[in-house]
C-alpha cells in the first residue's frame, strides 16, 4: 500500500539522497564485441558503406530522413545529427571492422534520471549479432551505473514490429502507446514505450553477460541459450 501524506492522500515512495544526475558526454564504452565512439563526420564514409547500399532504404522506413545518396549527404546527415541539442550521438564498431550503425542518448533529464536511446540504425551486417546486443548492454550500463540514472527508455513506431521485439528481448517493459505521437516523412505515427528501470536492471544485466559469455555459443557461433529466455 502506498504511504499517505497529513491530507490522508497517497504519495510516491521517497527516494532518498536523490539529487540531479549528471549529462551524459561523448565518451567511448567498449565491449568484448563492439565499441561505441562519439560520432563524427570521420565515421561517414563507413556508415554509408555499411548502411546505403542497395536494398538497404529497408533500414530507413521508421526514420525522418531516407538513406544520404553519397558520402557528402552522409557528412551533412551526420553533421545535422552532431548540432542537434539535447543529444549524445555514437558511432557503433564491431572490435576490429568500421563502424556499421549509429545510436543515440536522448530525452536526457538529469533532474529526474530518465534517458532514451533513440534513432538506433543498425546496417545489415550487424544486425542479429552479440555487437549489436552488446551495444545496447554498454549504453545502458552506462547510464544506470557510471551516471546513476533511474529509468531507461526505448520508444518506436507501433508498427516497427522488429524494433519492439528487440525492446522485449534486451529486456524492456511494454508500458503503452501514445497515439498521434508525431508526423514522420509525412506519416502518423503512433509511438510505443518501453523501459528499463534502475530497479530492474540487475537482473537485466545479468541476462545480457550470461548471454554475450562466449560459453553461450557453440563453435559455429550458434547461441545455446536465448536472450528472450533469459529476460523473460
Amino acid at each position: 500500500m502506498p504511504e499517505t501524506n497529513e491530507h490522508g492522500q497517497p504519495v510516491g515512495d521517497l527516494v532518498p539522497g536523490w539529487t540531479p544526475r549528471p549529462r551524459p558526454e561523448p565518451v567511448v564504452l567498449t565491449g568484448r564485441y563492439v565499441r561505441l565512439e562519439p560520432l563524427s563526420t570521420a565515421h561517414a564514409p563507413a556508415l554509408h558503406a555499411s548502411l546505403c547500399n542497395p536494398g538497404d532504404d529497408v533500414l530507413w522506413t521508421y526514420r525522418p530522413t531516407d538513406p544520404p545518396a553519397d558520402v557528402a549527404a552522409m557528412e551533412a546527415l551526420v553533421a545535422a545529427t552532431l548540432a542537434a541539442p539535447d543529444m549524445v550521438t555514437f558511432a557503433l564498431v564491431p572490435t576490429g571492422e568500421a563502424a556499421q550503425g549509429i545510436a543515440s542518448y536522448m530525452r536526457i533529464e538529469p533532474s529526474t534520471g530518465q534517458v532514451e536511446i533513440a534513432g538506433v540504425l543498425y546496417a545489415k551486417s550487424l544486425q542479429r549479432t552479440r555487437a549489436a546486443t552488446e551495444a545496447i548492454h554498454l549504453s545502458m550500463r552506462h547510464a544506470f551505473e557510471d551516471l546513476g540514472y533511474r529509468r531507461f527508455e526505448w520508444k518506436c513506431d507501433s508498427l516497427n514490429e522488429p524494433s519492439a521485439r528487440a525492446a522485449r528481448r534486451l529486456g524492456f517493459t511494454y508500458e503503452g502507446r501514445f497515439r498521434n505521437h508525431m508526423i514522420t516523412k509525412g506519416r502518423n505515427r503512433d509511438t510505443d514505450w518501453f523501459s528499463v528501470t534502475d530497479a530492474e536492471w540487475p537482473a537485466v544485466r545479468a541476462a545480457h553477460e550470461r548471454w554475450l559469455d562466449p560459453a553461450n555459443f557453440d563453435e559455429a557461433g550458434t547461441q545455446l541459450t536465448s536472450l528472450s529466455d533469459l529476460t523473460g
